[in-house]
């Protein structure tokens, strides 16, 4: 009778158990991380590496900043937002949607013209540079949307700047973020396209053509802040990204330091 007692005391004890390890799971914070297209590669590695640190789970979400902006102004929860530009960093700032104190430049990129890896198109980026010839006759350009992706608002400060912009605005593939402009070129839907350099740098379907010098454009910084929502775990996560273990997974994929 006590062997019986004692055996359903343990079936009992590994019961609750069973029930106990799913609870104290769901427990564990989760982090919803907004970052643009850009960082993906980047940030799903520095986020898997956070993961083996702490039992904090990191969902991370990649778009446009201009996109990614917008949900959170129209109320997604979002813990923390990192953006390609500072101009949609500034866009929910002035909105009291993110934490300012928090705000800061993380890492640079450069701007890129780039083609398919087979393409034989050769071109010298320069003041009123042939690009409209190099397309053909129906190519277009592909790069983020303009009015409202980073990336195509780079891309028309270079061109504006090389006095080319008017020229090729009509020729456009605006891509709805920077990754979807590679893929556009990388399918060869788009003879050429304008992205940043660490996109070129994780696809072996395109090459470099030229790169854009850096006085022809903004400097491309991504600033990175806790919005007005986080978890009060989300600041260590943004501790380790721009920490010594971020910076360096950030330098692997092709980032900068940010210009001051």
């Amino acid at each position: 009778m006590l062997s019986r007692a004692l055996l359903s005391l343990a079936l009992l004890c590994l019961a609750v158990e069973g029930r106990a390890l799913p609870a104290a799971e769901a427990q564990a914070p989760q982090l919803l991380v907004f970052a643009a297209a850009s960082l993906a590669d980047a940030l799903q590695e520095i986020g898997s590496a956070y993961e083996k640190t702490t039992p904090v789970k990191v969902k991370l979400s990649f778009d446009a900043s201009s996109n990614l902006a917008r949900q959170i102004e129209a109320g997604a929860k979002a813990d923390v937002f990192f953006s390609a530009d500072t101009q949609w960093m500034d866009y929910l700032q002035t909105r009291n949607l993110i934490q300012a104190s928090t705000r800061q430049s993380v890492v640079g990129n450069s701007l890129l013209l780039i083609a398919a890896a087979d393409s034989q198109i050769k071109l010298k980026i320069g003041p009123h540079f042939p690009l409209v010839a190099a397309l053909g006759k129906d190519g277009r350009l592909a790069t983020g949307d303009p009015d409202s992706v980073p990336a195509g608002r780079y891309a028309r400060a270079a061109l504006s700047t090389l006095g080319v912009w008017d020229e090729v605005s009509p020729r456009l593939a605006r891509a709805e973020n920077v990754r979807v402009a590679l893929l556009y070129v990388a399918r060869g839907e788009a003879p050429l396209g304008i992205v940043y350099a660490t996109d070129a740098l994780v696809d072996k379907t395109v090459r470099v053509v030229d790169t854009f010098p850096a006085n022809t454009h903004p400097p491309i910084v991504y600033p990175v802040a806790l919005t007005k929502s986080a978890q009060s775990a989300a600041a260590a996560f943004v501790a380790y990204l721009t920490g010594p273990r971020g910076h360096e997974v950030f330098a692997k994929y092709g980032f900068t330091e940010p210009t001051p």
